[in-house]
């Protein structure tokens, strides 16, 4: 991996903007956005991340750094090559899920693991398409029995008992 860029100070032209959109009065009034650009490559950035203008100062920097090695080196700035890591670890972990789902699916299809668990939850067995919405609305059925409940302990806290919430 290469190092961090560093740009040299002489190559910088600084200028300190006022600031706009969230962050109320304060940043409105103040010069705390910053603007940089490298002289050589003709490259600008604003930043206005914080209320700070150290903070702005710094990050724009980190940038600006990073954006001049993206320009200069092209796939071979650490920019790149950082995206290109992070998108291999992405690519490889949605592989695993597609094959970890596959695997599912074929155990299903052929009466597997997955099979046995939704007739282990049921007591029964169910065929065909219709076991998952069997399942789903057996617990449908018990969330609304499960509400109803709730709300007749409500009623009955309020003094009253009737089922509007004790509502007269």
């Amino acid at each position: 991996m290469p190092p961090r860029p560093k740009l040299p100070e002489d190559e910088l032209e600084e200028v300190y903007l006022k600031g706009s959109g969230p962050g109320g009065q304060k940043i409105n009034k103040t010069n705390s956005a910053v603007q940089l650009r490298h002289i050589p490559t003709n490259i600008v950035i604003k930043c206005q991340e914080t209320r700070s203008r150290t903070q702005n100062r710094k990050l724009a920097r980190e940038i600006l750094a990073a954006k001049v090695d993206l320009f200069l080196n092209g796939d071979k700035s650490r920019l790149a090559i950082v995206g290109n890591v992070k998108k291999k670890k992405a690519d490889s972990k949605a592989k695993k899920a597609r094959r970890k789902y596959k695997k599912l699916e074929e155990e299903k299809a052929k009466g597997g693991v997955g099979q046995q668990l939704v007739e282990g939850a049921e007591g029964a067995e169910v065929e065909g398409e219709d076991e998952g919405e069997e399942l789903e609305g057996y617990e449908e059925e018990e969330v609304q029995e499960g509400k109803e409940a709730e709300n007749g302990e409500k009623a009955e806290k309020h003094g009253g008992n009737n089922a509007d919430g004790g509502r007269q």
